[in-house]
């Protein structure tokens, strides 16, 4: 799919409008769609929310955008509902957290494979090894909670092992942060680190609605824990953004990561009807690039070219399994940790801030190891089991 940014103009903003039968339709199933059809789901509603709290921000700050904001704000609030309840009452709190993070871990991977800065791609790699644990120990989770294989909701895309472990992920605040990339970054680096930073925002606040109403004290710590690293997450990517681009250039390179996130979208979904979804909402967000580049040339006087380049969209995030390059990292990577701004490569090297902080959270244990010990992930059922431990006995 072509698409440039400049040339073609999308559904007006004027023209924009949704019922509420058109945001609340009929949800996917679990079972019977792709697990990269949630995958994008999960994906695009973190996309919109994170276009929400970009322009709530900028209302507060710029008294000659607010009605054009406003307007944009709830056509983003339209989309953001359309997508979100695409996730069905199949799917229980729990199961939807693996979707979360196994759109974390395959997102992440293709997203760090395709960074053409080194270092923000090690950024991608670091944090793809916490989510990847994550997974894991929201697996045994479900195991103990409601007897339920993972692979359900993963079909089997996704590894379901550890990898750094969580009880490690704690960090002293400084050493979350990174380099952010410069002036001359390409456009493919600035959509990749605010795609990934709303993503884990969403995870965040996710994790912090959801987690109080288990009745299980491990699942109630193991939900406070991960939100936790999930928070860090959000200063891990959001650091990698720019702070000296102005209000405006954010609100641009937000429009342009929700066209650009819309067309992969739209190049790779299997749904037909959800399909649609996404070609409705990519012209959408034509239409608000055009009507924020406008008030990017009007308030700025300046060309959205500096700030977007020539218009032509990047290569998209491809929505597949990375399972080989996944354990490429887990074997090579695993190890790695924080220094300030720095990766370092063995727990000796870690910044000492971190040491103090982590040991304090876990004074009391980790939630992560209580809701893991003895559980490791096999394919099938308790009934495969079964089967597999009887085979010896009728052989004889």
């Amino acid at each position: 799919m072509t698409i440039h940014l400049f040339q073609d103009k999308g559904t007006a903003l004027g023209r924009q409008r949704l019922s509420w039968k058109d945001m609340v339709g009929k949800p996917i199933s679990k079972l019977d769609d792709d697990a990269f059809t949630r995958v994008r789901a999960i994906l695009m509603n973190g996309v919109e929310l994170d276009a929400l709290r970009t322009k709530q921000v900028l209302l507060r700050m710029n008294a000659d955008a607010r009605v054009e904001i406003a307007q944009l704000m709830r056509v983003e609030q339209h989309q953001a509902t359309t997508i979100n309840w695409l996730i069905g009452a199949d799917h229980s709190p729990l199961e939807t957290t693996i979707g979360y993070e196994q759109t974390a871990i395959e997102v992440t991977a293709s997203v760090a494979q395709l960074e053409p800065d080194s270092y923000l791609a090690q950024g991608y790699r670091y944090a793809l090894l916490e989510d990847f644990d994550h997974l894991y120990r929201y697996s045994a989770l479900l195991d103990r909670l409601e007897g339920k294989d993972a692979n359900n909701i993963t079909q089997g895309y996704t590894d379901i092992v550890p990898s750094r472990p969580t009880w490690v992920h704690h960090r002293a605040p400084e050493h979350d942060l990174l380099e952010p990339y410069g002036p001359d970054a390409t456009l493919a680096t600035k959509l990749h680190a605010l795609t990934l930073t709303g993503g884990e925002y969403q995870t965040h606040d996710y994790y912090m609605n959801i987690g109080p109403i288990f009745a299980d004290p491990v699942a109630r710590q193991l939900y406070a824990e991960i939100a936790s690293v999930e928070s860090q997450h959000i200063t891990h990517y959001g650091s990698m953004l720019n702070p000296r681009e102005t209000p405006l250039e954010k609100l641009l390179i937000s429009e342009a990561c929700e066209v650009w996130n819309y067309a992969g979208c739209v190049e790779q979904e299997s749904n037909p009807r959800v399909r649609a979804i996404w070609e409705m909402f990519l012209d959408y967000e034509l239409g608000h690039f055009q009507a924020v580049q406008e008030l990017f040339k009007r308030l700025e006087r300046r060309d959205p070219a500096e700030v977007i380049g020539d218009g032509a969209l990047p290569a998209f995030i491809r929505f597949e399994s990375h399972r080989e390059y996944l354990r490429q990292v887990v074997d090579a990577e695993t190890g790695y940790r924080k220094n300030g701004t720095q990766f370092v490569q063995t727990p000796q090297e870690e910044g000492e801030s971190s040491l103090a902080y982590r040991d304090a959270v876990n004074q009391d244990g980790s939630p992560s190891q209580a809701a893991s010990a003895s559980y490791a992930w096999t394919p099938g059922t308790e009934l495969v089991r079964e089967a597999q431990a009887v085979q010896p006995a009728v052989a004889r």
